[in-house]
């Protein structure tokens, strides 16, 4: 069994940490907040004193943080993961960073002899209690082969999508797909209720046809009940949607459509409902007036 070390026990870490130690792996952990890794710990795992201490005692080291500066100052700052690791370690980093940071960390790590997969992922809090997440990878083939039972005790859909930084791409293609799609079914709400017709059959009807979706499955329900208790909160969507918006102004490319979503995102943060589920948007386009010049 490989040893794995765990640093992020927020909303999306504990339950994969759990996850693991019911399959049988070992877990250390080490935590900016201590008192976040009690229920893991008292699960089994073994504390860590910092970074670099758990790096030198584990196979496999997983990250899970917030957003490209967190991950790169626990793996690669003063005291950090890089001031322990052995040759042979596999870092796994499981956040949403920038693709050009994960290259940035994998070329770092690559020279003291670690091997980096970046490995964001989908499903959300249920995804990670249930062990199904979607894992989108980065990184080397047989650095995923060597992990791949460690990250099976915490996804169910393991795609490797190219070379160091490709996970982060996919995961960024997926947070524009689901907040164009949140915005497309909002739309289609407010036409059936222009029309004075009911949205709950039009959106049952929908579902089995060729508009089928997920968002239109969970979102069009949450807009239908008026209820936008969190399921991917709307301040993390918008720093995801932050990171689409610097690759595409680095890569010199369009993307209007999520430009258009991240600014509706934007809006529910700036109003106070970064709590909320992303799919708050829908508010400001159900309830907004009808523009014929749009």
């Amino acid at each position: 069994m490989l040893k794995v070390g765990y640093i992020g026990l927020g909303i999306m870490g504990r339950p994969c940490a759990l996850n693991l130690l019911r399959a049988g792996f070992p877990v250390a952990v080490w935590a900016r907040h201590p008192e976040r890794a009690r229920p893991v710990l008292d699960a089994g795992a073994t504390w860590c004193d910092s970074p670099a201490k758990l790096a030198g005692e584990v196979d496999v080291l997983i990250t899970n943080l917030s957003d490209t500066p967190d991950v790169e100052a626990v793996l690669l700052g003063e005291g950090g993961c890089v001031d322990g690791a052995r040759p042979g370690l596999v870092c796994i980093d499981m956040s949403t960073i920038s693709p050009f940071g994960a290259r940035r960390i994998a070329e770092r790590l690559a020279s003291h002899g670690v091997d980096f997969l970046d490995c964001p992922v989908s499903g959300g809090e249920v995804g990670a209690m249930n062990g199904t997440l979607t894992v989108m990878v980065g990184g080397k083939e047989a650095a995923l082969a060597r992990v791949e039972p460690v990250l099976a005790a915490m996804g169910k859909t393991i795609t490797r999508i190219g070379d160091s930084g490709a996970g982060q791409v996919a995961k960024a293609c997926n947070q524009i797909a689901v907040g164009v799609g949140v915005a497309m079914v909002a739309e289609v709400m407010k036409l059936a209720q222009a029309c004075g017709v009911d949205p709950v059959p039009v959106r049952q009807a929908l579902l089995g046809g060729f508009a089928a979706s997920r968002v239109l499955d969970v979102h069009g329900q949450r807009m239908i009940d008026d209820n936008y208790a969190p399921g991917f909160k709307a301040a993390l969507h918008l720093k995801d949607m932050g990171i689409v918006l610097d690759c595409a102004h680095e890569l010199g490319i369009s993307l209007p459509q999520a430009e258009r979503v991240a600014g509706l995102i934007q809006r529910l943060v700036d109003q106070g409902d970064g709590e909320l589920d992303s799919a708050a948007i829908a508010r400001f386009i159900l309830n907004s007036e009808v523009s014929h010049g749009e």
